[in-house]
């Protein structure tokens, strides 16, 4: 008997998961050792604690491209345009470099500049030009610097714009309080859900990115929904971990799609990109 007709008999035996099981030892011992080199090496030279930046794989990249292009009803060529436009933005690399330089925060801040998902939400806001964005959750004030640059570019075509970013922590932003870009950003210490009451003009692109749990996203955007301006936009940055979004979607009679980012040489899985439009 040749070997394909004894592997053939042998998986309609018992004695199958057996012999397969080498096979299948030496696949996850590949696939394990890759993760692990990934591990020791971020480890090893990176600083982040939380957060953490990386760039995409081509291929989740254009996945991106796609994605965003679906949802604002743009060509795909634009949308590679308009990505490509934020990763070759020298002023904001440099400036993003001397602020974490100069930063108290500089021993948990890698030097690297990557934007990961981000580049999306900058080619979202470049595409449907919004008059006023809010972000909950600033952190350092990455996505904060990448949403004004946005809107900067935007300003420069005749569609002005400004981005209002939420956040409990007073020390929050520190990236987003140098000009050009502090001077389309309104930095907001304070509750979440309470700011979002306050909020004195209609929001065109609301974003999620604070506290993760699946009580407190709810409570964001039900207290956003009545802010909203006619045919606004909504992101979550929680959507590989919660389906909150898309019930609203579907509550409010919205459509909605996902993206999970892929991201390259991290361990990290990556995040993603939630959208009700």
């Amino acid at each position: 008997m040749d070997r394909i007709k004894l592997r053939r008999a042998v998986a309609r035996t018992p004695l199958a998961p057996i012999a397969a099981f080498p096979k299948r030892l030496r696949t996850v011992a590949r696939h394990d050792a890759k993760v692990l080199r990934r591990s020791a090496r971020w480890l090893l030279t990176s600083r982040e604690h939380h957060n953490y930046t990386y760039d995409l794989t081509s291929l989740s990249r254009n996945h991106l491209a796609w994605f965003v292009s679906v949802v604002c009803d743009i060509p795909v060529k634009q949308v590679r345009a308009y990505l490509g436009e934020i990763e070759a933005d020298d002023g904001l690399r440099q400036h993003l470099l001397a602020a974490i330089a100069a930063s108290d925060r500089r021993g948990l801040a890698d030097k690297e500049i990557r934007y990961a998902r981000r580049i999306g939400w900058y080619a979202i806001v470049r595409a449907t030009r919004p008059t006023h964005v809010v972000e909950t959750g600033v952190d350092k004030g990455l996505g904060s610097v990448v949403l004004a640059s946005a809107l900067l570019r935007n300003a420069q075509e005749g569609h002005p714009g400004r981005v209002t970013s939420l956040d409990i922590n007073p020390e929050a932003g520190y990236l987003a309080r140098v000009a050009p870009w502090s001077e389309v950003v309104d930095l907001v210490i304070g509750d979440s859900i309470a700011s979002i009451g306050a909020l004195d003009r209609p929001v065109d692109l609301f974003l999620h990115d604070s506290d993760h749990s699946r009580a407190h996203e709810k409570r964001e955007f039900d207290a956003v929904e009545p802010k909203l301006a006619p045919g606004a936009i909504l992101l979550t940055d929680n959507v590989t971990s919660t389906n909150v979004l898309a019930e609203h979607a579907e509550r409010t009679g919205r459509r909605f799609l996902a993206y999970r980012e892929s991201p390259a040489n991290h361990w990290y899985p990556g995040d993603g990109i939630g959208v009700a439009w």
